[in-house]
């Protein structure tokens, strides 16, 4: 099997913004090359005790990006042939448009063939089990501890889909998601990727939950997801399209049927969401947001202030913000 490899020369500050929208473009499975010591907690994710002194850190990262090419020498790409240029030009063109707001560093590309990447398993190595304040997430390739086995548990096997929660942007909503649910709540999630937010509804009592997303992949993850939690099919159907610009898809999501409607998608995504997710909301329902930049929390918040919503709280992890809102 033959892959396409872009490889991004930018900044360690910029990694996460460009990973999350390159995502929304069908580049997933980001590889990430920097001289950022590890923490404490990622040696233990790790299983890893003493690591060798490694070069000093220069705020240099390198992202790569795979994917793979067919036999025609065509790529695919969210479902749709390409073509290594096209790619190449639609990165730089994000690259652009995140320098007007942001530093990235060079922002250069280069693009090579390559040959026989596992890139969906190999990172797996390092994914291991961890908590969000007293939940217990666990990937699908591990053993649940005897000593965990009392415990809230989250089975999630991100699969080639986007959300693992070890994300803060993930475990923001995660947050505010068991705030305001009830035995009664029916949640929206807007990008469900892995559906690990509406799944983790779910096992918290939610009643029912609906997911929509751009990317086919997820369907098949949040399948093998539900599955690996034990929640029945008819608690938790999703659909594939864009709620924004399709009719269609608004109809079949429905409207005014939810008291939660959670969207971990970037500003620049929420911003023409909001105003129609509104009517999916039921009168004094709750809109969670995040995957916002911290120096996009104001845009944010006028938007959904301009859609007649009202913000109840603000909350804060790293640089990354969530907002929550109600429907008066």
């Amino acid at each position: 099997m033959k892959w396409m490899k872009f490889r991004i020369k930018t900044i360690v500050d910029a990694e996460d913004v460009i990973i999350s929208t390159l995502y929304d473009i069908g580049l997933q499975g980001a590889q990430i090359e920097d001289k950022v010591p590890l923490t404490a907690l990622e040696k233990e994710q790790m299983f890893v005790d003493i690591l060798p002194d490694g070069p000093a850190d220069d705020g240099i990262a390198y992202l790569s990006f795979f994917v793979e090419e067919k036999e025609d020498g065509s790529l695919e790409l969210n479902g749709s042939s390409t073509d290594k240029d096209a790619v190449a030009v639609r990165i730089q063109e994000e690259l652009e448009d995140l320098r007007l707001f942001m530093e990235i560093g060079e922002g250069t590309i280069t693009v090579a063939e390559t040959e026989d990447i596992d890139w969906i398993n190999n990172w797996k190595q390092y994914f291991h089990q961890f908590y969000i304040d007293d939940l217990l997430v666990i990937p699908s390739w591990e053993e649940v501890k005897e000593e965990d086995r009392d415990k809230k548990i989250l089975h999630i096997d991100p699969g080639t889909a986007f959300g693992t929660g070890m994300h803060e942007t993930t475990q923001l909503c995660i947050r505010q998601i068991r705030k305001f649910l009830t035995e009664e709540t029916e949640l929206l999630d807007v990008g469900t990727g892995s559906g690990i937010l509406a799944i983790l509804a779910l096992l918290y009592g939610a009643k029912h939950a609906v997911g929509t997303d751009l990317d086919p992949c997820a369907v098949e993850a949040v399948a093998q997801n539900m599955e690996a939690n034990g929640i029945p099919a008819e608690a938790f159907w999703m659909t594939i399209g864009n709620l924004i610009t399709d009719k269609a898809v608004q109809d079949k999501v429905g409207y005014e049927c939810y008291d939660i409607v959670v969207a971990n998608i970037l500003a620049d995504v929420l911003v023409p969401l909001t105003p129609v997710i509104v009517h999916q909301l039921k009168k004094g329902g709750v809109y969670i947001t995040s995957g916002i930049i911290d120096n996009k929390e104001q845009t944010v918040r006028e938007a959904i202030e301009a859609a007649g919503l009202t913000v109840i709280e603000v909350t804060y992890q790293g640089e990354w913000v969530s907002v929550t809102a109600r429907k008066e």
